[in-house]
């Protein structure tokens, strides 16, 4: 027999108890529902709950779901980014007679997003050294299609030092096999 059954046929303060359980349920299931058909409402009851110390009526699971998420976002941003710097690094390197301004806004845009999201989230500095190797075989591809060439063409692994990738003053040049920090 379910315990709320028995709560509800006991004394008053346990109806008063079941009364409270089923107010928090319902409250829940509006704030979860909110959840799924209007995020921004959602966010916005979510952030005047926890302002009003309003523990027993936020909706936890979703909330910890998007916290979760905020680091994750964070961590893509940072790969699209890489990835974006990398593939206009390789058709720098291997198509000098087409480099353009909008090139070079592309890649000091990618290093910028990439240091204000560091500059946000110190912890993710090394990020951008481990999502290398994955950055570049996406770049790889993408310079592929991009610039009609063999996938023979541009190296297997990354050639580039992440530090120079990173670095504001840097481009590679034509024929240049050395791309080692220093």
């Amino acid at each position: 027999m379910d315990d709320r059954f028995l709560v509800k046929n006991g004394d008053r303060q346990d109806r008063e108890c079941y009364r409270a359980i089923v107010l928090v349920e319902r409250q829940e299931k509006v704030v979860s529902a909110t959840y799924t058909t209007d995020f921004n409402v959602w966010i916005q009851k979510t952030a005047q709950l926890l302002r009003e110390r309003c523990w027993n009526e936020i909706d936890v699971e979703h909330l910890i779901e998007e916290v979760e998420s905020l680091g994750k976002s964070e961590q893509r941003g940072i790969a699209s980014q890489l990835t974006r710097l990398l593939l206009h690094l390789l058709k720098w390197q291997y198509q000098p007679q087409r480099r353009s301004d909008s090139w070079l806004d592309s890649i000091t845009d990618a290093r910028t997003q990439i240091e204000l999201a560091i500059a946000d989230s110190p912890s993710l500095k090394n990020y951008p050294a481990e999502q290398l190797a994955g950055c570049y075989q996406r770049a790889r591809r993408q310079a592929v299609k991009q610039t009609a060439m063999t996938i023979s063409t541009f190296p297997e692994t990354c050639e580039y030092a992440i530090e120079l990738v990173l670095s504001d003053d840097w481009l590679p040049e034509e024929g240049d096999l050395n791309f080692e920090a220093n």
